[in-house]
């Protein structure tokens, strides 16, 4: 109870579905553009008459589904968002409970900063403008869990608002076929949470506890579906999804649950659903019929939320009694997208690279390590890190953190492999080496394998020479024109020298000596 949460509003996104043949399959095709319905009991959509089916147009698809998301997440802080109550994962039921979260007759609430700065941060984070002034309202229902009767909310005018995410996707199998796209958030909130019901079947009761802290993040689903250029259809509202997973099985088979009902001449209701993950179905939770009158009202306990910058700050005024939004800004981490392009424009790499090392957790890291200990080019350490050591890792389905090579291993290879000690077929058979993590560095490995290049230039050119007089025949296929056979000649002069020359100076002493 109490518990500090976050609540971000989302207005719809439009997708474009066709159905294929009768069946009840359907395909996405790209946004067609957005609409605002995101916030429960406010969008103008559940005003709208149901729709039926009807004729598509010609060249239109058949159905347009529109999605808004509300996501609730737990603030990480030590104590409750209105209460001083310990925040502590999986503690005994009721044990981190105050007056205020049992909502004792008297009680008041206190607003914890923490979560006042996480918020504010979070704004930033998704480009929202910030209210400087932001109000609590106190939104009644009534339910076992919420004792008082009431939950305290941001109703009329919330901390943030009008904010965006710009994320990639892939459009296609090829990692260069990515597309960004913009997701706009239409409010963030401070909300307190509300209890944890807990049904026992057998007995036939149900139990509640008060301490809610349990670092969830939750979401609810506002979905309809329309024919283009038609009015907005009916939406349903799927609560409390828990995971992506479960958000995407739950999206895709209410927009088809709708789709099928309005073809079959049926209507859709306005109605709150939950997700069975079993049954991979939404079910039927409780009616929203109309506009649900959650009966707003101003928090007569808590004042105005008031936050400056730099620029309004009240002279003289304690730091420890206001919060400056200049300042919380200066303590924002780099976000991934200011990382994307730097990595772009520092090391040259494609777009699609930068978004494969901030999707996998620790390999950023593991790259810029690496980037930091060794003189290959940058272009050289993303194709080992990306394709190389991410490869190893999922073969054998690690996490970086779990890697037996460490960056300053790869680091020192690299260099090795930069500074033309060992050849790139070496190179990999060093990689292996050092990941049966048998405590080796590359340069003893190469020692000990006997991997090294051969340094002596005139034992290259004897060799090379040795090899164009021993096999005429190579030699005249090449000189008809057949571009395999110079392969054909590095891969002898390698075999004499048991691995250890490079091709690439092998085949400039055989051009040169074919040439002269």
């Amino acid at each position: 109870m109490a518990a500090p949460m976050l609540r971000w509003c989302c207005p719809g996104r439009r997708f474009a579905f066709a159905r294929v043949g009768c069946g009840s399959c359907h395909r996405r095709g790209p946004p067609t553009g957005s609409t605002s319905n995101g916030k429960r009991g406010q969008s103008s959509v559940a005003q709208q008459p149901h729709i039926t089916a009807q004729k598509p147009r010609k060249g239109e698809p058949e159905w347009a589904a529109v999605v808004g998301l509300e996501i609730h997440a737990q603030i990480a802080s030590n104590s409750k968002l209105f209460s001083g109550s310990q925040v502590c994962f999986a503690a005994p039921p009721n044990s981190l409970v105050s007056f205020f979260d049992a909502s004792l007759p008297g009680t008041l609430p206190v607003l914890n900063r923490r979560c006042v700065e996480a918020a504010v941060m979070t704004g930033l984070a998704l480009d929202c403008h910030i209210n400087r002034k932001s109000l609590f309202d106190r939104k009644h229902y009534f339910y076992a869990d919420l004792p008082a009767g009431y939950q305290i909310t941001q109703q009329r005018l919330p901390i943030a608002v009008n904010g965006s995410l710009a994320y990639s996707v892939y459009v296609g199998r090829k990692p260069s076929q990515m597309v960004t796209r913009t997701v706009r958030v239409k409010q963030i909130q401070l909300e307190q949470d509300s209890g944890k019901s807990l049904h026992d079947d057998l007995r036939s009761q149900t139990l509640i506890d008060l301490n809610r802290a349990e670092g969830q993040l939750r979401v609810d689903a506002n979905i309809s579906v329309h024919r283009p250029g038609e009015p907005l259809g009916i939406r349903t509202e799927v609560k409390n999804l828990n995971s992506a997973r479960f958000l995407a099985k739950a999206i895709d088979y209410e927009i088809q649950r709708q789709i099928n009902e309005l073809e079959n001449g049926g209507e859709i209701l306005n109605e709150t659903r939950s997700f069975d993950f079993k049954l991979g179905c939404t079910v039927p939770m409780r009616d929203k019929e109309g506009k649900q009158d959650y009966r707003f009202m101003p928090e007569p306990n808590l004042p105005p939320l008031l936050l400056y910058d730099s620029g309004s700050l009240p002279s003289g005024a304690d730091p420890q009694q206001v919060i400056n939004i200049d300042q919380l800004r200066e303590r924002l981490p780099e976000l991934p997208r200011v990382t994307r392009q730097r990595l772009v424009q520092q090391y040259g790499m494609l777009p699609e690279h930068s978004c494969v090392l901030l999707n996998e957790v620790g390999l950023l890291e593991f790259f810029q390590n690496v980037i930091k200990e060794t003189r290959a080019e940058p272009k050289k350490v993303t194709s080992w890190v990306l394709n190389t050591f991410l490869g190893f890792l999922k073969q054998q389905n690690l996490a970086v953190s779990e890697s037996p090579v460490t960056p300053s291993a790869l680091a020192e290879l690299l260099d090795l492999l930069d500074r033309k000690a060992i050849s790139a077929p070496a190179a990999k058979q060093v990689f292996e080496e050092l990941w049966r993590n048998e405590g080796k560095t590359p340069a003893q490995i190469v020692a000990e394998k006997k991997l090294e290049l051969l340094q002596d230039p005139e034992a290259l050119e004897q060799l090379c020479r040795s090899t164009l007089e021993a096999h005429p025949d190579v030699v005249m296929d090449l000189k008809r024109g057949n571009p395999r056979a110079i392969n054909k000649l590095i891969g002898l002069v390698r075999k004499a020298t048991l691995g250890r020359a490079d091709p690439t100076a092998i085949k400039e002493v055989l051009e040169r000596q074919l040439s002269s």
